[in-house]
């Protein structure tokens, strides 16, 4: 069989090339069977892939529109690169639904001798590759918003020695869009400041993205996964009050979050190196200066997209971001905790109530400014109003249980009676410690570590040290512990020092307890 010119197929061979394909035929198969080169059916092939164009609607297509995406050797086409706007094809396709076929078609409406569908998409490729943008993706307005903290850090010094206090760190947040920035210093880059500066970001663009893209720094991912990454417990909360996922960038995979990694770069070069050689006393005066030159950027046109972050960002990202939430999020600290067999959990040295029945269970911790929740297999199971006042309790009545086979085993009079055994001096410092407490059971932690010392240091040594701070009317277990620690229980007889024994009414033996 005649091959045919390179590069050239009838229009009724084109069809034949997409059906022979769909029946699963081979190029070489296929390009004998319509007599052209392999090289020729495959770069056919190929176009028909691109434009989404199956055997059945190509059959279904005149001549003439089958030869505008197929036929680039027509006589007579000669067509200026100037005719494609392609920064406006850069614009247009960061914004939802906008596919190079639908700007195709609507470029063939101002230039119905354009260029064919393939050719359209091979120049702006190549400016792509000339202007040196990414070739990975598009990002789709509103789709994410990409944080990171700038490598440069700005010192802040005391106002009255004038030295240097700290180095504020740079946060720096960019629609990938549109590439409009935000950046602003805070005191150091914990998870308040890092969630704070994620907050601002989207009061700053006016609404919230689909996603949020982070590095895989531990303040906000917990364990960096290339699948799977665990987030910090309270950046999870963060996202799920803004509706917001958080994706984490694959570890040392910067290209991941490439565009944020230029706006990083453009924060350094705009905003932070023409304040290089100034003198900041205060993280606000920091940020005034920064906001300053940061409208600034926001004005200066790009050239590649011939318009400025925020002309671009008002077509763009502007019209997809989500409404920011009615309330905004209320920052919380999350820990893991065991409760004790006084059915407390410690929390900032005060300890707080749970019910009686979670005791030696784990349970997680959720502290907020002014609220302490316990949580236990995902349900919340107490509630306090946060006191940092430490060694005291928060103890809710409904959480004691005093029927429970815990409370009958360990009793006031079953703790003085081990007391008792150990010394008088020994049981009169357990009797003093249950009556510190509004509860004993409050005191119960304290005297099984009293008691327990008894082990390590032998009965005459607990017994001399109970002696001592008994006659300084010290009531305190860590107090004994540290004299035992030091050796320093032993009792110096002094007629000016010498503290006489307690006599007081509210010192009760052990038959005294129920």
């Amino acid at each position: 069989m005649k091959r045919l010119k390179e590069g050239w197929l009838g229009m009724e061979r084109v069809k034949e090339v997409l059906r022979l394909w769909e029946l699963g035929a081979n190029k070489s198969e296929i390009a004998r069977a319509v007599g052209a080169t392999r090289a020729t059916v495959r770069d056919y092939i190929s176009r028909a892939k691109a434009a989404e164009l199956t055997s059945a609607k190509a059959a279904e297509m005149g001549t003439t529109e089958l030869r505008t995406l197929f036929d680039k050797d027509r006589p007579g086409r000669r067509v200026k690169d100037s005719e494609i706007d392609y920064q406006h094809l850069e614009r247009e396709l960061t914004r939802p639904g906008v596919t190079l076929m639908l700007l195709w078609e609507e470029y063939l409406r101002n230039n119905p001798d354009g260029y064919s569908y393939p050719q359209f998409c091979e120049r702006y490729s190549q400016w792509r590759q000339v202007q040196k943008l990414s070739m990975r993706r598009h990002h789709r307005a509103g789709e994410a918003m990409m944080v990171d903290y700038a490598g440069m850090k700005v010192g802040i010094y005391d106002r009255g020695t004038n030295e240097l206090s700290f180095a504020a760190p740079i946060f720096v947040a960019t629609l990938p869009a549109s590439n409009r920035t935000y950046a602003e210093a805070t005191e150091n880059a914990t998870m308040v400041h890092w969630l704070g500066s994620h907050e601002r970001a989207f009061r700053y663009f006016g609404g919230v993205t689909e996603q949020v893209i982070p590095d895989n720094a531990k303040t906000g991912v917990t364990h960096a996964c290339n699948y799977d990454p665990e987030l910090n417990p309270t950046y999870r909360e963060f996202a799920e009050h803004y509706g917001v996922a958080v994706l984490p960038t694959r570890p040392e995979r910067p290209k991941d979050k490439a565009k944020v990694e230029k706006g990083v770069q453009v924060v350094e070069q705009r905003i932070l190196a023409r304040v290089r050689d100034r003198k900041f006393y205060s993280v606000a005066e920091l940020n005034e200066a920064i906001w300053t030159l940061l409208a600034e950027l926001d004005e200066r046109e790009m050239q590649i997209y011939g318009m400025s972050r925020r002309a671009l960002f008002e077509v763009t990202d502007k019209p997809a971001l989500r409404p920011l939430p009615i309330t905004p999020y209320r920052f919380a600290t999350w820990k893991k905790a065991k409760v004790n067999i006084d059915y407390h959990v410690e929390v900032k040295r005060h300890w707080y109530s749970v019910p009686f029945q979670l005791i030696h269970k784990r349970v997680d911790v959720r502290l907020t400014e002014h609220a302490v929740e316990v949580f236990f297999d995902g349900k919340r199971v107490a509630l306090h109003v946060r006191n940092d006042t430490p060694g005291r309790h928060s103890t809710i009545n409904e959480h004691m249980a005093p029927s429970h086979h815990y409370m009958q085993s360990w009793t006031p009079s079953r703790l003085l009676h081990w007391a008792g055994t150990i010394g008088v001096e020994t049981q009169k410092q357990v009797n003093s410690l249950l009556l510190s407490r509004a509860h004993p059971e409050h005191s119960y932690r304290a005297c099984l570590g009293l008691l327990g010392l008894e082990k390590k240091y032998g009965s005459q040594r607990l017994e001399a040290a109970c002696l001592k701070a008994n006659r300084l009317a010290v009531v305190s277990m860590r107090t004994i512990k540290n004299m035992l620690l030091t050796g320093s229980e032993k009792v110096v007889e002094d007629t000016a020092t010498a503290v006489a024994p307690l006599h007081h009414r509210n010192i009760r033996g052990d038959t005294e307890f129920h």
